[in-house]
């Protein structure tokens, strides 16, 4: 009999995969930090971020971390940049089991991937991520998804994509975690981009042509860091990158369309993009190459408020003609 299935965060994304591993007949363990919200989602099996959603009766839910701990794999639906203070503070309780990152972005702190956060709290576990174009509420649905699993463990990579796949979910091995990784993360920065683009009525044609060279800028900084580009061809990089950028469901594509439209963006809502931005620049700095992610670089700077929306893509367009 396969063993539980633990999941860490009772958000959108946290629930919708709860559902779906469920109705894929696996036993799931939800877990949530606050005790009244699990009371509220036991009581009526609903969740608050998915208000169509209802969870199958294999869903347990708790707000005791520890009766997740003999969940062979535990999937990590936190926010990328909450994750290290999260795995800091449960290192008593998270040991040896095969945890698998949900969150896409690159900690702004330690300009790290979620997988080497996980590695560094817990050297003993099997640190994953899994990652692909996803919306929470398709999921929720029972809308057919593909995702990415990456993992250096082969026998464990294994293992997890035959636990986690499905009728609603099929999962696909990688061994490029570094790819992977880079591939969800700039793909939220490149959304934020094309958001502003259309936000500032710029048209479909410029969308397109800044999807294009977005995507270029993520296989070259990718393949800097050690990623292959054929992991940024994939579901990881450029199917995730097509879903955020054409879709209002996208939260940074969302963020970026009211930034081109010269509105306040929605404050409740978390938005891995901007402050993985700010890390790759940093990351780009560091390595002396900022002039290889000029997108990255004028996301950086509208986000934070260092320059206006339409000096922005003066900038842009006033760069010096190249060789595509």
């Amino acid at each position: 009999m396969t063993a539980s299935i633990g999941i860490i965060g009772a958000g959108a994304f946290g629930a919708a995969l709860a559902i779906a591993l469920a109705r894929q007949g696996r036993d799931v363990r939800l877990w949530a930090r606050d005790a009244a919200l699990v009371d509220q989602m036991a009581q009526t099996r609903t969740v608050r971020r998915l208000p169509e959603a209802v969870l199958p009766k294999n869903v347990s839910i708790t707000a005791d971390l520890a009766a997740l701990s003999d969940s062979r794999t535990i999937l990590l639906s936190v926010p990328m940049q909450a994750l290290g203070a999260f795995l800091a503070q449960h290192s008593a309780v998270l040991t040896d089991q095969r945890l698998v990152a949900c969150c896409k972005g690159m900690d702004l702190t330690t300009r790290q991937g979620p997988t080497a956060l996980i590695a560094q709290a817990f050297p003993d576990a099997t640190p994953m991520i899994l990652t692909g174009p996803s919306f929470a509420a398709d999921i929720a649905k029972g809308q057919a998804t593909a995702l990415t699993l990456a993992c250096a463990d082969d026998v464990a990579r294994k293992q997890t994509q035959e636990d986690l796949s499905g009728q609603i979910l099929r999962i696909y091995r990688n061994t490029d975690v570094i790819g992977a990784e880079l591939g969800g993360a700039l793909k939220n920065v490149i959304a934020i981009a094309a958001g502003i683009v259309v936000g500032a009525g710029l048209g479909e044609s410029a969308r397109a042509a800044l999807m294009t060279r977005g995507f270029a800028e993520m296989v070259r900084f990718a393949t800097r860091l050690g990623a292959k580009p054929e992991t940024l061809m994939g579901l990881s990089g450029f199917g995730d990158l097509v879903l955020t950028c054409t879709s209002d469901q996208s939260r940074n594509f969302r963020h970026g369309l009211a930034l081109g439209r010269g509105e306040s963006p929605d404050a409740t809502q978390t938005v891995e993009g901007v402050a993985t931005a700010q890390a790759i620049l940093q990351r780009a700095m560091q390595l002396g190459v900022p002039d290889e992610i000029p997108v990255t670089a004028m996301v950086t700077r509208v986000t934070t408020g260092q320059i206006a929306v339409y000096d922005a893509i003066h900038a842009l367009m006033s760069r010096p003609l190249k060789e595509e």
